[in-house]
């Protein structure tokens, strides 16, 4: 993973552990056996708390990384269309399911969607894709759940995901097009990176009844695959465990605080450098540089005097391009 996206990741991070640190949490009886819930809460040295609140953020927090991973976007259709044959593969296939008259087949759904490329004339229900990205090759959704789903939900999405993928289909036939269910991570699973995808569809009421193995991504592999790298949960988890501590309200506030840069330089760019903020330290290191290259140095030094983050934990993007723009090329 590229520093760029380290870093990325590690605002979300700060963003969200500052959140929680203004809206101390509850006490719940279930945190579900999430890695990523652990994680977080070692900041507040109280790992048995989480809150409904916290599970929200956590979800926003999932789609902010799935994002930055694949350099997707989440993506709204109001427009797909699909013709009479698609509609009727569609209800065949969902009727052969609800009456366990065949069994999920990614392969054999994917040739009764994808062989009936007619006129298209019906409008399919809107859907919000999580993830959505495209290449020369391949359009790709990814719908992001919790890990444990309400019973009969998978009906509904299975239907949707046919008609989603149908009428994607349509819409760029030269394109190859793929539609996951992803899940962060496995609550059945002692290792926090480790999963067993048959043991997590016999979790799930209906599960197996609706969905082919293939159309899942559970755990590292959905991270994996939305980075194409190696181990990326682990990654992930590394740069929450790095930020996420007790005293992480003392490194915000001191790293906040401009000045504190000159007081003790050290300090400053160590946190700097275990938070995974590169382009602020390559900031501070390069000061003078930065104020003499400007045409108008009086305005950089009151970049220079902001702080970091507002008071909701969000970085100032706008401050550090202008600073970074202003070092050599």
């Amino acid at each position: 993973m590229d520093k760029l996206k380290k870093e990325k990741i590690a605002l979300e991070v700060i963003k969200t552990v500052k959140s929680q640190f203004d809206n101390l949490p509850e006490r719940v009886s279930d945190n579900r056996n999430s890695p990523f819930h652990e994680a977080f809460l070692k900041a507040f040295q109280i790992e048995e708390y989480v809150t409904n609140k916290l599970d929200k953020t956590i979800k926003r927090f999932f789609e902010n990384i799935a994002l930055i991973l694949c350099d997707g976007e989440k993506r709204e259709f109001d427009d797909l269309l699909i013709n009479p044959s698609q509609q009727s593969s569609v209800n065949e296939i969902m009727i052969s399911l609800k009456n366990k008259k065949r069994h999920p087949s990614l392969i054999r759904e994917n040739e009764l969607l994808f062989n009936n490329l007619g006129h298209s004339s019906l409008n399919i229900q809107n859907f919000t894709a999580d993830v959505y990205f495209e290449d020369d090759e391949k359009i790709v959704a990814v719908e992001l759940k919790t890990v444990k789903p309400n019973s009969g939900i998978f009906n509904k999405e299975k239907e949707k995901i046919l008609n989603a993928k149908a009428g994607l289909k349509n819409k760029f036939s030269e394109k190859e097009v793929f539609f996951y269910l992803g899940f962060p991570f496995d609550p059945l699973d002692k290792e926090k990176c480790g999963s067993d995808k048959n043991r997590f569809f016999d979790y799930g009421i209906d599960f197996k009844k609706f969905f082919d193995p293939g159309e899942v991504l559970l755990a590292n592999e959905l991270w994996d695959f939305l980075s194409e790298e190696k181990n990326t949960m682990q990654a992930i988890l590394d740069i929450i465990n790095s930020i996420s501590m007790p005293d992480f309200m003392e490194k915000f506030n001191f790293i906040n605080a401009s000045n504190n840069f000159h007081k003790n330089s050290e300090r400053y760019k160590e946190i700097l450098n275990e938070w995974f903020l590169f382009r602020e330290l390559k900031v501070v290191e390069n000061i003078p540089l930065i104020i003499n290259r400007s045409e108008s140095g009086k305005n950089i030094k009151r970049l220079l005097k902001q702080s970091l983050f507002d008071k909701k934990g969000k970085y100032r993007e706008n401050r550090i391009n202008t600073l970074i723009w202003e070092l050599p090329k």
